[in-house]
């Protein structure tokens, strides 16, 4: 839900890729606490918790580095494919290094194993925590670092 009403926000109001990037880590963030909170109580729901917010993480730096090619295909068909996330990740991955693909295969086992096929349980679920926290504190660095430079630019003009 939150995704479709900040694409829809983004376009109408013509937000800028910066905001839709800061908007994406507060949600990825949401769900990176929410995923936690269930990993002992619900595996399976705490599996695709931490899945979204590694997809959040994708799509906040496919806007930062601007992706052209994954976006439009995004806005022509009015949503995200597994095959624009991947193309995303793997574009991503060339910017700022492997782990982040890395990173996302473990992100992707959490969504195919732990939550559509419900193998997970709570241990599964855990170790694959520290990489989601990877995800999203790296992208926090680039896209607010960027963001911090900009402003102190701006200031001394």
């Amino acid at each position: 839900m939150e995704d479709a009403v900040l694409d829809a926000l983004a376009k109408t109001i013509n937000i800028d890729s910066k905001t839709v990037a800061d908007a994406r880590i507060e949600i990825a963030e949401i769900w990176l606490e929410e995923g936690r909170s269930l990993i002992d109580k619900d595996p399976v729901q705490a599996s695709e918790k931490l899945y979204k917010a590694a997809e959040e993480c994708v799509k906040a730096l496919t806007a930062y580095f601007n992706l052209a090619e994954i976006l439009a295909n995004v806005e022509k068909r009015g949503r995200w494919t597994a095959a624009d996330l991947e193309k995303a990740v793997l574009k991503i991955s060339d910017s700022i290094g492997e782990w982040f693909g890395e990173a996302w295969d473990r992100a992707w086992a959490l969504h195919v194993w732990g939550f559509h096929e419900g193998k997970f349980d709570s241990e599964d679920v855990r170790r694959r925590i520290p990489h989601i926290e990877k995800m999203i504190r790296e992208t926090v660095r680039i896209i607010r670092k960027q963001s911090s430079i900009t402003n102190k630019q701006e200031t001394l003009k």
